[in-house]
């Protein structure tokens, strides 16, 4: 059965470590296994799909009155674990199904795609590696870059979905990583705009990175894109907080074909971070901020240290 709405959700989501229980020698999976000092149980991992279930179920809901018809993830181990969380109870009635291709990054997470088979269908998919090399020379993996090309109810509609290389080894001296990313997705694009007449693209991920950031500015000015999720970011909100103080990292950003209200098919309507009260730490110094599953080694029983964001395509 095919549901035409007239209004649609699409989302991303980082879910923070979305593991499964078994030991992958090909990965360094070794703190998510039960006898580590994380203790990841298979009732913690049950709990987890529950809980992320339950959010993506309630993206763009009060808009549209359905869950996202797409929903970018990052951190996601493998197949099994997607297979999992579209089978969990507060999943399973939507219809998902998902893309996915296991990359080279050495913790083993990847990005993927999952979509509501009613109001999807996927037309091909393919992933892009980011080359990066250490100091040595020797090459220094990471996620590869998804692209799903689809129909959002006949409208032909292009997904490239983001996790680039994290800051943990410090903002300026992991920077070249991201901007090599920001360089493939413009190798993408420029392949989608030869081979379609204006094709409708949206960029999305956790980019690690904010839109002041030299990547996100370099992309959004040498492509026909625009960042709707810019306003949305002040020093009192944002996706991801560090040192108490508030990012950007989640993004979804657009071509300026999705802004051509006279086009048939799907435009852009709105965007927004998805940080319902539930998906916050009540108490405390942290209050506000996202309601993680782990903090270091210590379970705390959280959804995500990241919250969702999302826009909304009204069809013309």
């Amino acid at each position: 059965m095919n549901i035409t709405q007239n209004l649609q959700a699409i989302a991303f989501y980082n879910i923070e470590n979305l593991f499964d229980i078994y030991d992958d020698e090909d990965t360094n999976d070794d703190d998510f296994l039960p006898t580590s000092a994380k203790r990841w149980t298979q009732k913690r991992y049950d709990r987890k799909l529950y809980k992320l279930g339950s959010v993506i179920s309630q993206i763009g809901m009060s808009e549209t009155q359905y869950p996202p018809a797409i929903v970018g993830l990052a951190e996601v181990e493998n197949a099994a674990v997607l297979q999992d969380l579209i089978s969990n109870s507060e999943l399973v009635e939507h219809n998902y199904n998902f893309v996915h291709y296991d990359s080279t990054d050495e913790r083993g997470i990847d990005v993927a795609l999952l979509y509501r088979g009613d109001v999807f269908q996927v037309q091909s998919s393919e992933t892009f590696s980011v080359h990066l090399a250490d100091d040595n020379g020797e090459p220094d993996y990471t996620r590869d870059i998804l692209l799903v090309s689809g129909f959002l109810n006949q409208d032909l509609i292009h997904i490239i979905v983001n996790h680039w290389s994290s800051r943990r080894d410090g903002d300026e001296a992991t920077s070249y990583k991201r901007m090599a990313a920001a360089n493939k997705v413009l190798e993408i694009i420029n392949q989608l705009e030869l081979a379609y007449d204006n094709p409708k693209i949206v960029v999305m991920g956790d980019f690690n990175d904010n839109p002041t950031n030299d990547s996100i500015t370099h992309l959004l000015a040498n492509a026909e894109l625009f960042h709707p999720l810019i306003s949305k970011w002040t020093p009192e909100r944002g996706t991801q907080n560090h040192d108490f103080k508030w990012n950007l990292f989640d993004q979804i950003i657009c071509s300026a074909t999705l802004l051509n209200g006279s086009s048939e098919g799907y435009k852009f309507k709105s965007a927004d971070i998805f940080d319902e009260k539930f998906l916050t730490q009540y108490h405390g110094k942290y209050k506000g901020q996202p309601f993680r599953t782990y903090v270091g080694k210590k379970y705390k029983g959280g959804f995500s240290d990241h919250f969702p964001v999302y826009l909304l395509l009204e069809k013309v």
